[in-house]
């Protein structure tokens, strides 16, 4: 699943909680995975599942984005390359969207502005169709 299992000693914990991230179809925070595992059965701590999810990041395998509350929510990186969301703000379902445009972006400002070594995060948010009131 991921290099995080080779670069640090495997544990049942930490093999527990990559199979629940990867389970999971939308981001989730940090709590709710902890909570989603131990009602599954799982015996972790909270701490073990924030530093999972920060050595996870480190390792590229899980996209991070920022709630509107502040809170930092985790989604499973199939593949190896970066990808770039449209969140409903309302249920929080998520789509991937066309990562190659916003790289294109990215490149081209980086390029104009004479920067290097340009990082960049990029959330879009909107209301899905599901969410969205009924119009009459």
């Amino acid at each position: 699943m991921s290099d995080l299992t080779t670069q640090q000693r495997p544990t049942r914990q930490r093999s527990a909680l990559l199979e629940a991230l990867a389970n999971c179809h939308d981001f989730i925070s940090a709590q709710d995975l902890h909570a989603r595992m131990t009602a599954e059965g799982t015996r972790i701590g909270l701490t073990t599942v924030y530093r999972g999810l920060r050595d996870l990041e480190a390792a590229d395998a899980v996209d991070v984005i920022q709630a509107s509350a502040g809170e930092r929510l985790y989604r499973w990186r199939p593949g190896d390359s970066h990808r770039h969301y449209l969140i409903c703000r309302a249920c929080g379902s998520s789509r991937p969207v066309d990562s190659e445009v916003v790289e294109e972006w990215a490149g081209r400002i980086a390029s104009d502005s004479g920067f290097a070594a340009v990082e960049h995060t990029v959330e879009l948010t909107g209301v899905c169709a599901g969410c969205q009131p009924a119009t009459e």
